[in-house]
């Protein structure tokens, strides 16, 4: 139970720099100094770096991804799966239906919008292996797409927002990614090491982003062109991304509710409409086929891809796919992870794998099912092989040259223009809301100036990269900036595992029946304890006359036998903390906690009780949370007595800790 005692707020203004800050920001900047003093070597730096990965350790990135896929599917299957994203009594902060459209729209980018069209085409005619523009090659097509956009990408955003849900809504630690290490390092998350583990989020979720906005602004470019005539040049991109980060600060400086929120709400209803008019004015029935069978397809290679480095046959094919997406989606993780962690507390943590990994993966199968395979089949039938040649030539103006083919081309085209543009603001304020309170230690009222830095900063890397060599600079940028990581996702996965081990063993020793009345009291008593539902004043008056006595007794006697405990009041709370602030710390309190009155007890309220009807409960809770048992009219001692039981299980639970090494 946190203390009550008010700190004396401090403005945000006064809020020193903290160190993760100040060497991300200086690293940051160093590196965009030197994009543009000398954008040639820059880009040549990016090059050798990912030649040195992909040579070395391109096996490393595909069975880590493959190990995360696996790490968070049995965390959902095993009794791991049943654990609560925060206190054992809180409850989902949105309902099913909100939550999975929160996930959807999470689904969507900028790199569906760039990659929607170009990725099954070019796979199609020029595959890693086997003959082009084929039928097999349009299959093998849509399945090499299906993975890279699949549930892999998914698994990696769940490891991070399962660790941040897990161990900030959980055992209330800051909301960054330091915190996940907390069961192996403890208190040291706060020093040195944790610092180092955030500056390596900040450091890829920046340069993620970048490449994020550097292939928007590619795409917005090529509209544009194709629309006004306007001609393609990194000049005119960079002046693109000036100006759409500008939006993106506006955006920032309004805030979540008020900029992002509404923004993205519009670009998903733009996504959708754009979206139905492929489908339609295209090959309905066929698509609807096509969908089917290449979800078959995805299941049947899925366990072959997941670990395919065409070690048999060489080629650069699977360093400017497979391992590209691999190192984006590692580098988007902090981001895409927080994000889809502060809208899930309260699930399970099943409900959170299977909802992260199959709603996003859902809308995503469609919509690369309807302008893949319709672009796919235009060749195929012997309509056109305009899509094809322009993918060969710009793969940013590959989606407009699709658009072509259909009627109201232009307004269309506009469409997909806009929508890249609003995905381009929604990326870059979001991703500075992100990396600021990853940067402000989890604080989320760091003052807006350094929300608009990050979102300046991260416009500036996208334009210095698009200056050092374009869509491949993008791309070996985010293999080198994303490999750090990988590791530190690793020792995630250790950490909350451990975490979660460490949880099951201390449920393993609890039981969960409260001690019970005293016979004496009579089964009259008992029975009206059953049946009668308490007011909201009745349960105050008992934790106020029974429970506080009753703790400050227990308290007392604990001090007398050297034991630090603290008694700890709240409004509607009381409770007592033993040995405070240590591994070994122990809570034990009781809360007024409201539920609507059961219909069949309105009779005990007369004819005037509604549906809106509460009662109340004197719910016991510790301090991993509520569990789910009430103390209402229970006496004096048998209060007590469900103190020392569960004090009793605790020291049964710390020493059997000790004996395993959890």
């Amino acid at each position: 139970m946190p203390d009550t005692t008010p700190a004396a707020p401090s403005p945000q203004s006064n809020r020193p720099l903290g160190p993760v800050f100040i060497i991300s920001a200086t690293l940051i900047a160093a590196i965009a100094l030197c994009g543009v003093i000398a954008p040639e070597a820059v880009g040549r730096v990016f090059n050798t770096a990912q030649g040195w990965i992909l040579s070395r350790l391109g096996w490393f990135y595909l069975l880590s991804v493959a190990g995360f896929v696996f790490f968070v599917l049995y965390l959902a299957l095993s009794s791991h799966g049943t654990v609560r994203l925060g206190p054992n009594h809180s409850e989902p902060d949105f309902s099913y239906g909100s939550w999975f459209a929160m996930l959807f729209s999470a689904g969507m980018g900028i790199g569906l919008v760039f990659f929607g069209v170009a990725e099954p085409v070019t796979h199609f005619t020029k595959p890693p292996v086997g003959d082009a523009a084929t039928v097999e090659a349009a299959r093998e097509a849509m399945r090499i797409t299906f993975f890279h956009w699949g549930i892999h990408a998914w698994a990696i955003y769940a490891v991070v927002g399962l660790s941040l849900a897990y161990f900030g809504f959980r055992h209330g630690l800051p909301l960054t990614i330091r915190s996940a290490l907390y069961p192996l390092i403890g208190e040291r998350i706060h020093g040195p090491i944790g610092q180092a583990i955030d500056i390596f989020a900040v450091l890829g979720t920046v340069f993620g982003v970048a490449t994020s906005l550097g292939l928007g602004v590619l795409q917005i470019n090529a509209g544009l062109s194709h629309l006004t005539g306007l001609p393609s040049s990194t000049l005119v991109q960079i002046a693109l991304i000036a100006a759409i980060t500008g939006m993106a600060t506006i955006s920032v400086v309004m805030g979540l509710d008020a900029g992002i929120r509404r923004i993205s709400e519009f670009n998903m209803v733009v996504a959708v409409v754009l979206l139905i008019f492929v489908a339609v004015v295209g090959p309905t029935v066929f698509l609807l086929q096509a969908l089917v069978q290449n979800i078959g397809g995805y299941i049947d290679h899925f366990f072959e891809r997941s670990f395919m480095l065409y070690a048999y046959e060489p080629n650069d094919w699977i360093a400017g796919w497979t391992l590209f997406y691999w190192a984006w989606w590692i580098s988007w993780s902090p981001f895409v992870g927080m994000f889809i962690a502060r809208i899930s507390r309260g699930r399970t943590i099943r409900e959170f794998v299977l909802g992260v990994l199959f709603v996003p993966t859902g809308f995503t199968f469609i919509w690369m099912t309807v302008f893949g395979n319709t672009a796919i089949s235009l060749q195929l039938s012997g309509a056109t092989t305009a899509v094809s040649e322009a993918v060969a030539t710009s793969v940013p103006l590959a989606l407009f040259a699709f658009l072509e083919q259909f009627p109201f081309a232009t307004l269309s085209s506009a469409l997909a223009t806009l929508l890249v543009v609003t995905f381009f603001i929604t990326s870059a304020d979001s991703a500075a809301l992100v990396i600021d309170t990853i940067t402000a230690g989890g604080a989320e009222d760091a003052p807006v100036w350094r929300r608009v830095f990050w979102a300046l900063i991260s416009g500036l890397i996208a334009a210095v990269l698009l200056s050092a060599g374009g869509l491949q600079s993008l791309q070996t940028a985010t293999i080198a900036s994303a490999l750090p990581f990988t590791f530190v996702m690793l020792v995630i996965c250790y950490g909350l595992l451990k975490a979660l081990r460490t949880e099951a063993l201390r449920r393993s020793i609890q039981y969960a029946s409260p001690a019970r009345i005293a016979p004496e009291q009579g089964w009259q008593r008992q029975l009206h304890g059953i049946l009668h539902h308490p007011s909201h004043a009745e349960v105050l008056r008992y934790l106020a006359e029974v429970a506080t006595p009753a703790l400050e007794a227990v308290c007392e006697e604990l001090r007398r036998r050297g034991v630090d405990t603290a008694m700890r009041r709240e409004e509607e709370r009381v409770g007592l903390a033993a040995m405070a602030g240590t591994a070994d710390e122990f809570r034990y309190g009781l809360r007024a906690r409201g539920y609507a009155l059961p219909s069949f007890a309105y009779f005990e309220r007369g004819t005037h009780a509604t549906a809106r009807d509460r009662y109340f409960r004197a719910e016991v809770f510790l301090s991993e949370g509520g569990q789910d048992y009430d103390m209402m009219g229970q006496p004096r001692e048998a209060l007590i007595a469900d103190v020392l039981a569960q004090y009793e299980r605790h020291i049964a639970y710390r020493q059997a800790a000790g004996r395993v090494g959890v």
